[in-house]
């Protein structure tokens, strides 16, 4: 059974990423290989157990269901229902940790699946650099967002 982890720092306060990434249903708003999502039967997108239903950019279907989710710890779990990738068993978290020094955030990935022994490196591979598509996406947009909010906190401090 492969299992992929990776793992990087976000110049951002870690609530503000977790504002960005908590909801189920807006991986279109920050990751750039989605093209579209919808949450199967109206639900919400905090339920546990619901299912979003998405698109990549190449028009390949993913569905995925929502295992856990907690504000408090930063994290969501999830697993695979339906896709175009050659594995079974497909569970994954993302989980943010709010870094004190520099108010930035520790965000990690991990993923664990199984498939046939002859397509786990390709896999591997192929979902690693996706794990945190978020980062690189983000990372300058909220970095500027708290860089322009700082003279204003500190106008207010005085």
């Amino acid at each position: 059974m492969p299992r992929i982890y990776t793992s990087s720092v976000i110049d951002a306060p870690a609530a503000k990423v977790w504002e960005k990434v908590r909801d189920f249903n807006a991986l279109p708003r920050w990751h750039p290989r989605i093209r579209e999502s919808r949450i199967e039967n109206g639900e919400p997108s905090d339920k546990i157990g619901c299912v979003r239903d998405f698109r990549l950019q190449n028009g390949d279907r993913l569905r995925e269901k929502l295992l856990g989710l907690s504000d408090y710890d930063m994290f969501c779990t999830y697993a695979i229902l339906e896709s175009p990738m050659p594995l079974t068993d497909y569970m994954a978290t993302l989980r943010l940790t709010p870094i004190s020094d520099g108010n930035r955030t520790f965000i990690e990935w991990t993923a664990e699946f199984d498939c046939a022994v002859e397509v786990a490196a390709d896999l591997v591979q192929g979902l690693l650099p996706e794990g945190l598509g978020i980062v690189d996406q983000q990372r300058p947009r909220l970095a500027e967002q708290r860089r322009r909010r700082q003279p204003e906190q500190r106008a207010a401090d005085v």
